[in-house]
């Protein structure tokens, strides 16, 4: 009877390395997954999910027998770890394999936004620059100073990439760092400080929509706003108001409070760009991150370790 349960989609070489360990369930084989489960439950071991899709409460409460949830992503705020601790059950991510790309991936939006390339990608490839002549100037990227929303690996990653283009960096966090960068117990002081902010924090009720109208109102009418951490950071009502007023000056978004639905507003104005979360979608990242997925569930499985468990559950190995 299988003892893994897939959830989420996965790589053919992960597959590969899956069958070699497990007998694997994948949900989307299945017609009802909770009809199946309360057949099998019991004999559901291990399960592997992604960060999105998270462990629903209808699948937690049918597998009695659980031992290790293995999630193939570095966000993990669509598990309880609550629920499973309880139970003693360790959870874990994939930190660190992609931290540069999603990096990378704030700063192309941060760029993006301030030169406007998107519109003007668009304004040359419709024809329009022949017949309606230019587009209005845009604002450089050099020298600004920037404020990040959770200095954690990722952010770290941004402020070395931001290094080149002579920002100032600022960040907000539950602590202040041992770093040379000016830190802020307040978002809203560091947003009317800088320039630019971009989030990088994790979701969960503690960053529920921190960045509000208050926030924005402090960064202000040439304010730029970047999202990659989750959209659940962002009053999405607020940011679309703010944008609309001229309160913000423009947003690039990786990441929405119900993706994969975007607000029309967001995606119609022309001083917001949008990507649909492909902070860490590269080829490379992406093997990366499923490598550590099924390590840590094939090493539970093994020795009852795992290799990068949630700060949540590392208490479970003590």
């Amino acid at each position: 009877m299988a003892d893994l349960m897939v959830l989420c989609s996965t790589t053919p070489e992960m597959q590969l390395r899956l069958s070699g360990a497990f007998d694997v369930v994948y949900e989307h084989d299945l017609p009802d997954v909770p009809t199946w489960l309360d057949e099998h439950g019991e004999d559901i071991r291990y399960i592997l999910t992604d960060g999105h899709l998270g462990l629903p409460s209808e699948v937690l409460s049918r597998v009695p027998n659980l031992k290790a949830v293995s999630s193939y992503g570095v966000g993990y705020d669509a598990i309880d770890t609550g629920k499973t601790n309880a139970r003693g059950i360790p959870v874990s991510h994939t930190p660190s394999v992609l931290d540069e790309e999603v990096a990378t991936t704030a700063l192309l939006l941060y760029l993006s936004v301030m030169r406007g390339f998107v519109t003007q990608a668009n304004h040359a490839k419709a024809g329009r620059w022949e017949t309606q002549g230019g587009l209005p100037l845009t604002r450089s990227a050099d020298g600004r100073k920037i404020g990040i929303l959770g200095l954690g690996r990722i952010g770290k990653a941004l402020a070395r990439k931001l290094a080149p283009f002579g920002a100032e960096i600022s960040y907000c966090g539950r602590s202040m760092q041992d770093n040379d960068y000016q830190y802020f117990a307040s978002l809203t002081e560091m947003a009317r400080h800088v320039d630019v902010l971009i989030c990088i924090a994790p979701g969960g009720a503690s960053t529920h929509h921190i960045v509000n109208a208050d926030v924005m109102a402090a960064l202000g009418a040439n304010g730029v706003l970047i999202n990659v951490g989750r959209g659940s950071i962002v009053d999405e009502i607020a940011l679309a108001s703010a944008l609309n007023s001229g309160t913000l000056g423009g947003a690039g978004l990786d990441v929405f409070e119900n993706e994969p639905y975007i607000p029309k507003t967001l995606r119609e104005m022309p001083n917001v760009v949008v990507t649909p979360h492909i902070g860490s979608a590269t080829i490379e990242t992406r093997r990366a991150m499923g490598a550590l997925a099924v390590d840590n569930i094939v090493e539970h499985k093994a020795s009852g370790k795992m290799h990068t468990p949630v700060p949540e559950c590392i208490h479970l190995f003590n």
